[in-house]
């Protein structure tokens, strides 16, 4: 039996029609009213001349467009490509050009840069407007040629007759990770289901058998899951998706506001939310706690985290906001799917790098020969993966043989994640290869350092790079956010760090700022960080 991801949602819609399966920002869709007009949609993009393979890219935030977008686009086996909102024009040409868009659903909002780039992309041939509320004005949409949403929906087939589909069909992830430009990562149906669609529950390591088992696990009932993060974030994506499948209930929301989450949460009765890292769980954590707040969270289950640091002592604060939460934290890739998870209890959050994670199936972690680390070795390998996994980058062979390897017959993908396997068998994530740094000839992960300095109670954030240094060739150098009021010192960062990690990991000098940069997703933006560190050091040199 063959997993399509268009055929798993069909047959959650089949198995449960009257679940309110989305909630966004007001609007609400039935299962049966989600695939009705995902139908129509599916249809108008055929009429269009969509083909099967063909790349139609989604660029709004996270909205029940988006969500109706993703399921007709697979439906017609097309690939729909997700466009972070936050680049600029170059970044922008360069992701449709690379996607080879031929078709584009977009927010109002994002109309003028479209434009902008529109005369370099002679495949793109068809646009589709969302309206978002903005004050774009009518020319700009008349000048790209944009048909209206709702008017496309209205006169589209509401029906379900679409040639049959494969676990061949493909779906694209681009992913801009620490460094470099996007990069478009490919998977079959079939595998990115198992590697990231829960096809493989990643705590019992149950696996589906037939498309059907998916639904039957939402019989007990449905859970109410937000995932904060944009829809243009894989860890988003997959919360979505994975949660059709089960017959769960989804709410988004466009932005990110801690307040509006919480409201939203008390609203609608969550029951998880998921996030990424620090740059969510702060100031979630911290709206709960100032002065006059209440909210009705008594719904409130599991907070998962995924994609960035979720540091220690953040954990422990949202213990003792809710003393029976379940808190998780998972390790993976947009190329090496999920590979671990740990379930956290009170007092037992503490980090020695990233998390400290239970390995699921198919993830190991391997040596320079491809010879599996053995636990409590100490010897520091890279996390792979094998079994299902993905084909590799679009357009760019250099990077897929650069990644993705066969030794003996068997397929790899090494991302380029560092980590050591523990006594127990468990695998701690010690951080990106591409960002880390060299002093004296020991090689130092940003996100073991950046997990010590967070704990310190004057810093609200921070982002660890390597800069110059005539002796030992890199020093550790911190860009920090101090907590409001606040004015974190060297010395005191310092010593507070000597009882976590080893003396030459900590680092030599800090920088403060005023606002931390991260990318939309909370992911590190370690050159922007390296920039500055570099450029203040030159000016105090100068």
């Amino acid at each position: 039996m063959e997993f399509n991801l268009a055929d798993l949602f069909e047959h959650t819609a089949d198995t449960y029609p009257d679940r309110e399966y989305l909630v966004a920002d007001g609007k609400r869709r039935t299962y049966a009213e989600m695939e009705v007009r995902a139908n129509r949609l599916a249809h108008h993009l055929l009429d269009q001349g969509v083909k099967p393979g063909d790349h139609v890219g989604i660029y709004a935030y996270n909205c029940a467009e988006w969500v109706e977008t993703l399921w007709a686009v697979f439906k017609i086996r097309a690939i729909w490509i997700n466009i972070n909102y936050r680049y600029v024009e170059n970044e922008l040409a360069y992701l449709f050009e690379n996607a080879d868009l031929v078709a584009l659903i977009h927010g109002r909002e994002f109309t003028p840069r479209i434009n902008a780039v529109r005369n370099a992309l002679p495949l793109l041939r068809h646009t589709i407007v969302i309206d978002d509320g903005s004050e774009v004005d009518d020319k700009q949409i008349a000048d790209l040629g944009s048909a209206p949403y709702e008017e496309v929906l209205a006169a589209g087939s509401p029906e379900r007759d679409f040639p049959p589909r494969s676990a061949d069909d493909r779906y694209v992830l681009y992913t801009g990770g620490t460094t470099g430009m996007p990069k478009g990562v490919i998977w079959r149906h079939e595998d990115v289901f198992f590697a990231l669609g829960r096809g493989i529950d990643p705590i019992s390591g149950a696996k589906a058998q037939v498309p059907e088992d998916m639904a039957e696990r939402g019989r007990n009932g449905a859970i109410t899951i937000f995932p904060i993060a944009p829809l243009m974030h894989g860890a988003s994506q997959w919360g979505v998706m994975s949660s059709s499948f089960l017959g769960d209930k989804v709410i988004l929301c466009a932005k990110f506001d801690a307040h509006r989450v919480w409201r939203t949460c008390e609203e609608e009765k969550v029951n998880t939310i998921l996030i990424t890292g620090d740059a969510m769980a702060r100031p979630l954590v911290e709206a709960l706690e100032e002065p006059g707040v209440s909210y009705d969270l008594s719904s409130m289950l599991a907070v998962s985290s995924s994609a960035a640091i979720f540091s220690s002592s953040l954990k422990e604060q949202f213990f003792s906001h809710f003393p029976n939460l379940i808190i998780s934290d998972a390790i993976g890739s947009s190329e090496g799917g999920n590979n671990g998870i740990v379930i956290l209890s009170p007092g037992n959050t503490s980090m020695a790098g990233g998390p400290t994670v239970r390995p699921i199936e198919g993830s190991i972690v391997i040596d320079d020969d491809f010879n599996e680390v053995k636990p409590g070795s100490g010897v520091i390998g890279k996390i792979a993966r094998t079994g299902y996994i993905p084909l590799g980058y679009l357009k760019d062979p250099v990077k897929t043989a650069q990644t993705f390897f066969e030794v003996d017959g068997v397929r790899y993908v090494v991302p380029g994640d560092y980590a050591r396997v523990e006594e127990d068998g468990t695998v701690t994530l010690l951080g990106r290869g591409s960002v880390s740094i060299n002093s004296g000839g020991e090689k130092i992960f940003p996100e073991e350092v950046e997990s010590a300095v967070k704990s310190h109670p004057d810093v609200y954030d921070v982002v660890v790079v390597g800069v110059p240094d005539e002796r030992w060739g890199q020093r550790v150098a911190a860009v920090v956010e101090p907590r409001p009021g606040c004015t974190p010192l060297l010395d005191s960062i310092q010593e507070h760090c000597r009882s976590l990690i080893a003396g030459y990991k900590v680092p030599r000098e800090i920088h403060l700022v005023e606002t931390m940069q991260r990318s939309p997703s909370g992911k590190a933006d370690y050159p922007w960080a390296k920039e500055l560190a570099d450029s203040r050091n030159a000016s105090l040199a100068g």
